[in-house]
């Protein structure tokens, strides 16, 4: 019984294969005609994933307790930065391991945004482990603890690394 089945269901499909297909041409206005409302979808999808980006960004960091948390390095500073450790109130925000482009960026006066998240208002703790080499070659980690307060509305904590030590701003 299976068997008769399985050549029922072969022979439909091979006729079924084996019907013409029939088409209609398509002119050249209609052509260019289908490439002006693709254009036209894909510029309106791409609006719309910007603004569901930033509607993304409302929603996962409210600015009443948005922390944003920035590295710098100390002007004038030649130390070969390596990794960047953040933990906010004993747990590990960000862990950030620089390549040379990033560390070129970093010295002639960037700024990167490593953590963004979360915080209640209130006093909090902020540990920030360094390593990196000095400009003779020697490795050096350097690790510090903060306090800082979290008002209501957004809160910016930069980070300047010198081979001394790290300031907070």
């Amino acid at each position: 019984m299976i068997n008769v089945l399985k050549h029922f269901i072969f022979g439909i499909a091979v006729f079924a294969l084996s019907l013409p297909a029939y088409g209609q041409e398509v002119s050249r206005e209609q052509i260019k005609g289908l490439d002006e409302q693709v254009q036209e979808i894909k510029t309106d999808v791409l609006h719309i994933a910007a603004q569901l980006s930033q509607l993304e960004e409302r929603l996962l960091f409210p600015s009443n307790t948005q922390v944003a948390v920035f590295v710098s390095l100390a002007e004038g500073e030649t130390f070969r930065l390596d990794s960047v450790e953040i933990r906010l109130d004993d747990r590990p925000v960000a862990h950030h391991i620089y390549t040379f482009k990033e560390l070129e960026a970093l010295q002639k006066g960037g700024v990167q945004r490593i953590h963004t998240g979360n915080l209640r208002v209130g006093e909090h703790d902020l540990e920030v482990s360094v390593t990196g080499k000095h400009t003779g070659g020697d490795d050096f980690r350097k690790a510090d603890r903060f306090r800082f307060t979290k008002d209501v509305g957004p809160r910016i904590v930069e980070l300047s690394l010198t081979a001394q030590g790290i300031i907070l701003k």
